[in-house]
This record gives C-alpha cells, sequence and structure tokens, in this order.
C-alpha cells in the first residue's frame, strides 16, 4: 500500500455536499443538500456548484486558464459558516474563473476545449495534482469541460453566432494536455458549449426552464471537424447552450 493509499484508508467515508459560491467561497454540509434554496451565502453571492461527494474523494476545480486544481475532500472548510475562499487554498488570481468542479472519478474521461474552438479527450487521472499551483492542462482560455460517457459516440458543438457542428468524438485525440484540435471554425467570437451523446440515444437540449426537448433532426447538422456548422434549429435556447449554466 502506497502513501496516498494509506491515508485513504484512515479517513472516515462519510457523504457530504461541497458547496462553492459565486464569489468563491467553499464549504462542505455533512450528508445531501435536497434543497439548495435553503443554503445561506453572504450578502450579494450565491450558489455556483454543488457537488455530492464523500470524504474519501478528491475534488478536481477546472479554471478559466487551463489549469486543474485538486483538494481532498476531508480537508474542505465545515458549512456550519460561510465556508472559507478557495483562492486562499489554491494559487488562483482574482481574474481567473471557475469552469467546472467536480469529484475525481479514476478512469473517467472529460472533454476539454478553449473559447477559441479547439479540444481533446483527457484521462481524468492526468488533471490530478496536489500542488497550489494547480496543473497546466489546456493551452488556452478554457470553455468546455465534459464528461465523456462510455456510449458517447458525437460531438455537438456551438459557436457565439449561434451555428452547430455536429461530428463523431472518434475525431478527438486523448492528450494529457495540450490545446488539442480544431473543432469548429469562426469568423466572430468562439466556442459557447458542447453536448456529447450517443447516437442510439438520441441529442437533445434542456432549456432555462429545465425542459428537456428531443433534437430528432441532429443528423441534418453533422459535418466535417473543424467546419463552420449551421445555425441552431428554431426553438433553441437564446443562451446559445445545450444546458443551463
Amino acid at each position: 500500500m502506497d502513501a496516498e493509499a494509506a491515508i485513504e484508508a484512515m479517513i472516515v467515508r462519510e457523504p457530504i455536499t461541497v458547496i462553492l459560491s459565486d464569489r468563491g467561497w467553499i464549504r462542505a454540509a455533512k450528508g445531501r443538500v435536497d434543497d439548495p434554496s435553503e443554503l445561506k451565502f453572504k450578502e450579494g453571492d450565491k450558489l455556483a456548484f454543488l457537488v455530492p461527494a464523500e470524504t474519501t474523494d478528491k475534488l478536481l476545480v477546472f479554471a478559466s486558464d487551463g489549469r486543474f486544481f485538486t483538494l481532498p475532500c476531508d480537508k474542505l472548510p465545515s458549512a456550519r459558516g460561510h465556508g472559507e475562499p478557495l483562492r486562499l487554498m489554491i494559487d488562483l488570481d482574482d481574474r481567473v474563473g471557475i469552469i467546472d468542479v467536480f469529484v475525481h472519478r479514476p478512469g473517467a474521461r472529460r472533454i476539454l476545449a478553449s473559447k477559441e474552438g479547439y479540444g481533446f479527450i483527457l484521462p481524468e487521472t492526468e488533471a490530478v495534482a496536489f500542488r497550489r499551483a494547480g496543473k497546466q492542462v489546456l493551452n488556452g482560455a478554457a470553455q468546455v469541460c465534459l464528461p465523456l460517457s462510455d456510449g458517447d459516440d458525437h460531438l455537438a458543438v456551438i459557436g457565439d453566432n449561434g451555428k452547430i457542428l455536429i461530428f463523431p468524438v472518434g475525431e478527438l485525440p486523448e492528450m494529457p494536455k495540450g490545446k488539442g484540435v480544431k473543432l469548429q471554425a469562426y469568423r466572430e467570437g468562439g466556442l459557447r458549449d458542447a453536448l456529447a451523446f450517443a447516437e442510439a440515444a438520441g441529442a437533445a437540449w434542456i432549456d432555462g426552464a429545465g425542459r428537456t426537448h428531443a433534437w430528432d433532426a441532429w443528423r441534418d447538422w453533422l459535418g466535417r471537424r473543424a467546419g463552420a456548422g449551421k445555425l441552431a434549429p428554431r426553438g433553441f435556447p437564446a443562451s446559445k447552450r445545450f444546458r443551463p449554466r
């Protein structure tokens, strides 16, 4: 048993909920938070991320400058108060935003993509590094950090211009870090959002009210990777996102 495994074996495994506010205050509540509306925040602050976890888990934080940070869940501040500023735990500049926060799952993969429209598949284990400075993984301004399920075989991307392009996930390289390959071309703006899905299940988007809309005609947007795509279908969210943030 290595040192890391020995330390994990000493941690009592209990369910927690990680709460990260919009202004970057982090805390861990015991058990599960069933009603986020009951959470209290400092004046002017609000909920940004709510992550079910366990005390034995590793929490991954993906920043807009392409770095990943790893935090042991058993060391997170208690939810008795408002928690502590995340930026006191890691070297994160005030000008750098948080793209995603999630529990590390060994063997999992993610699609990372930059605002410039480049991306690749990342083995999640490559993101883990217990350093205050984090680990530089994506070169460019980070925009997307998308979980990739085993059955997902297509990727849909949409730009700020409202154009969507769909192509096979197999056209993306799997890399430990870097810039990746061109996903979509833009004359102005950049990548807004992405969606991975299985052809057999079909594609869908979720509107701001939480309603799911089946996208039966998604094949009409199939094209070659790095193409421009075409305008989103009628009824697509004005936010130009497949899921609400």
